[in-house]
């Protein structure tokens, strides 16, 4: 099987893995380069302690939310009914 060549001798897959790869590299540099001005901006503020644990918290509940969401199996439906059913037969209802 014979391999395409570009212009430089590499292969288009070779080079599409470099660019790609380049692409990513580049979009983490401004994206970190971003944050790194972001975050000495925020630095700055008087309040910066008081943002730090809003942050905190708000980072907390996102994580709670998370944790519900995908790490605990909500009861089946039936078995919900089932403990309503036996809650008013307790209780003294039909």
């Amino acid at each position: 099987m014979t391999r395409e060549t570009g212009p430089r001798g590499g292969s288009n897959s070779d080079r599409q893995a470099l660019l790609l790869a380049a692409g990513l590299a580049d979009l983490a540099v401004s994206t970190v380069g971003s944050a790194l001005g972001t975050v000495r901006g925020l630095l700055r503020r008087s309040d910066a302690t008081e943002l730090a644990a809003e942050a905190e918290h708000e980072l907390m509940a996102r994580g709670r939310l998370v944790l519900d969401r995908y790490a605990t199996v909500p009861p089946a439906h039936l078995e919900i009914l089932a403990r309503r059913a036996l809650t008013r037969k307790a209780a003294g209802g039909v």
